[in-house]
């Protein structure tokens, strides 16, 4: 297969795809693992973007067989088939090396499946709009580096959970590479703008939530933020609107900007951590590093998300 050309550049980038080492048997249940459900087509687009139809549906049916997969049919979809693993499936991935880690959120139901179907397909259609820009510009980005679900502790039994933490490696036409970061929340608009907007709060708890070291409470000051934990700098948080006509979506976004601007804790989060909104069309149409973020800080015209 030639390699793709940076149209910036106009060099041949390589192309990151999951290894043909591993069998694709594997790499199917590690991908339903990691993403709980998803359809024939997007596993294809996720694993195997290049082959036929047939290369993907066969080991799926062999799955199916050997009770590690199943499915539910979507709704008005001309019968097509969203998978997700069995308890059995469950079982074997669960100490697989390449999914430690990963929040123990599986679907093994089809009662389940179906009610969670809409919101789980969605983000890995954002997860898909990720990984075919990094495939052209010759990025790092694969199946394994989204991992939705992932919580953090806010004290006192709370928490915020992401719908999705995105791991992104940016290759520079010097050779340069740059590791990034993302905490997702992909909305379809089934609440109210102000609900979603006040995820930013939950945001900007996090990036300041210290926890008290048992009974010294005095040494709080010494303790680093939570979320140091896990990260060398606090990840950037973008969300992702779609479910809605696109004048209702710029309303959304730019609720968010108005809480950027007039919550206080939110508006020091936004002078330390890039915030961005873009619509899932936009980033399907034209490339999440096209120019379709909008900034919730109020600087400047849309860009790409690396460059909030």
């Amino acid at each position: 297969m030639p390699l793709p050309i940076d149209p910036i550049g106009k060099r041949a980038v390589p192309v990151f795809l999951p290894s043909p080492v591993e069998p694709l048997p594997h790499q199917l249940l590690a991908a339903l693992a990691q993403h709980r459900m998803a359809t024939n087509q997007q596993l294809q687009d996720m694993l195997r973007p290049q082959a036929s139809r047939l290369n993907i549906v066969k080991p799926l049916s062999r799955l199916h067989k050997e009770g590690l997969i199943a499915f539910t049919v979507l709704p008005k979809s001309n019968s097509r088939r969203a998978w997700f693993l069995t308890p059995e499936g469950a079982r074997i991935t669960r100490d697989w090396p390449q999914l430690r880690g990963r929040p123990p959120y599986p679907i093994t139901s089809a009662s389940a499946a179906s009610m969670k179907t809409p919101h789980v397909l969605t983000v890995v259609r954002a997860h898909l709009a990720f990984v075919g820009d990094a495939r052209r510009r010759g990025d790092e980005h694969g199946h394994l580096d989204w991992t939705p679900e992932v919580a953090h502790s806010l004290g006192d039994s709370e928490r915020v959970i992401a719908d999705a933490l995105m791991y992104y490696v940016l290759h520079a036409g010097d050779g340069s590479r740059t590791k990034l970061r993302a905490l997702v929340e992909v909305d379809r608009a089934t609440t109210s703008s102000e609900r979603l907007a006040t995820k930013l709060i939950d945001y900007a708890r996090l990036h300041t939530y210290t926890p008290s070291p048992p009974g010294r409470r005095a040494a709080q000051a010494n303790t680093p933020p939570a979320w140091q934990r896990w990260y060398p700098v606090f990840p950037r948080v973008l969300f992702i609107l779609t479910g809605a006509s696109r004048t209702t979506l710029a309303h959304r976004i730019e609720d968010l900007q108005a809480m950027t601007a007039e919550h206080p804790a939110v508006a020091q989060l936004a002078r330390k951590v890039p915030l961005g909104a873009a619509t899932l069309d936009d980033l399907e149409q034209h490339g999440p590093t096209g120019p379709v973020w909008t900034p919730l800080n109020g600087q400047g015209e849309r860009r790409s998300w690396t460059e909030l």
